[in-house]
């Protein structure tokens, strides 16, 4: 009997995890929007909301689900993997209190001081926002606001970057934040390493960049993400092999120090003048991320998950040698007026002639759109991505960009994500560091 596998959420990461798994499992899944890619490969779906835990329960014991996979931050700080714990269905997902590792950034650091995880910047927390405004008036040097829980990846501000001292203490006291983290602004390039994690063991995934700013050159406010690149080894261009090793000890000492976590724990780092520091821990799938790595993964996710349910030893990761390219296409105004609710088209077939006698593969998938009887709709967040898949970086963005053919009018793109001038920054921004 094959395994019948739950999948919570609706965006680009979820459908990155419905292609990986559907050809090895009858799917099922659940979101709050109707993802026509996930749909596609699932057997039925539902609209759940994601933090629904009683209605996933609910929809878990109605197709007999063996096992689950929770994609959504939001999920998990509702307390879903626990709930489908209960009722007996294993979730591959940590529970809401080992969750906080993401779900509230003021533990997150706490626990990496107590436990003396590595690479962790000077902090300090507070509830008081008058008392935050008066730290950042007396700290020597520019600090990162970050508020304490989630926010989408939008809520971080940084001083000498993105916000002025004045700018950011009015964007304290403007806020409804309970509590916000102050902490020293890392200087270097950002990159992600994601994990498995089971039973205390760590398997490693490539190292990926993904972009936040909203516009070409690095420039707007912040995103979810615009899109990401991976190269066709573990480590990225202006990265070498003892910064990704330095990146993986963080995760091992990490889970070393939460022996019950179950799950995907993604290390977001920046490689400084210092070496490799954490700017934060996630505790699920990164978004774009999952579209570089997962179909890049000869390893079947599904004895991934099944070994990490019954408790045996997790397989080794095998990769294809293939770099990747991801761009998102968003909604008009996206992020901060996205115009929802506008009817797109998406040209499926133009995706799939993008790769046609490269050598390579083009990949579409959908996001945080809804499909509706008369046609695809946008929400207030990203519609779709695609992903070139190359032998290097440089082809795989060609792919990419050839296949955003397939976004049509209301849509916007960072078409310079993956480039060779970008790239090339990034490698000599490191380079300045080093010296």
């Amino acid at each position: 009997m094959p395994e019948r596998v739950l999948l919570v959420g609706g965006g680009g990461r979820e459908h990155a995890i419905a292609r990986a798994v559907a050809p090895d499992c009858s799917l099922y899944a659940c979101a709050s929007n109707r993802n026509p890619g996930i749909a596609d490969l699932a057997a039925e779906t539902r609209s759940i909301d994601e933090t629904d835990a009683d209605e996933i329960v609910a929809f878990a014991e109605d197709v007999d689900a063996t096992l689950a996979v929770i994609g959504p931050e939001s999920a998990l700080a509702a307390g879903v993997a626990d709930a489908l714990e209960d009722a007996g269905v294993y979730a591959f997902g940590p529970g809401a209190d080992a969750a906080r590792i993401e779900t509230d950034k003021a533990y997150q650091r706490r626990f990496m001081r107590e436990e003396g995880i590595p690479g962790c910047p000077d902090f300090e927390t507070f509830d008081d926002m008058d008392a935050a405004c008066a730290y950042i008036d007396d700290y020597d040097g520019d600090l990162a606001v970050k508020p304490a829980g989630l926010t989408g990846g939008k809520g971080v501000r940084v001083i000498g970057d993105q916000v002025t001292e004045a700018e950011a203490k009015a964007y304290l006291r403007d806020s409804d934040y309970d509590r916000v983290v102050l902490e020293e602004r890392l200087v270097g390039e950002e990159f992600t390493v994601q994990a498995f994690v089971s039973d205390g063991e760590v398997r490693v995934t490539p190292a990926v960049q993904d972009h936040k700013r909203a516009y070409e050159g690095d420039e707007g406010p912040n995103t979810g993400g615009m899109g990401s690149y991976s190269d066709a080894g573990p480590a990225l261009p202006f990265m070498d092999e003892v910064d990704y090793d330095a990146a993986v000890e963080v995760l091992e000492a990490t889970v070393d120090a939460l022996p019950d976590y179950e799950g995907v724990l993604y290390g977001q780092f920046m490689l400084t003048a210092d070496g490799v520091r954490v700017v934060e821990f996630n505790a699920r799938f990164g978004d774009p991320e999952a579209m570089n790595t997962l179909p890049v993964m000869e390893t079947p996710f599904l004895d991934v998950l099944t070994a990490a349910r019954d408790g045996d030893t997790l397989p080794d990761l095998s990769f294809a040698p293939r770099a990747t390219v991801c761009k998102y296409a968003v909604p008009a105004g996206y992020p901060t007026d996205p115009e929802a609710g506008s009817r797109i088209e998406v040209d499926e077939e133009s995706v799939a002639r993008a790769a046609e006698g490269s050598g390579g593969d083009a990949l579409l998938f959908y996001a945080s759109v809804d499909a509706r009887d008369d046609g695809l709709y946008t929400t207030t967040s990203r519609a779709f991505a695609v992903v070139g898949i190359a032998d290097t970086i440089a082809a795989a963005e060609d792919i990419a960009e050839d296949a955003l053919s397939a976004a049509g009018d209301g849509l916007r793109v960072r078409h310079d994500v993956g480039t060779q001038s970008l790239v090339q920054r990034r490698i000599d921004h490191v380079e300045d560091l080093r010296d």
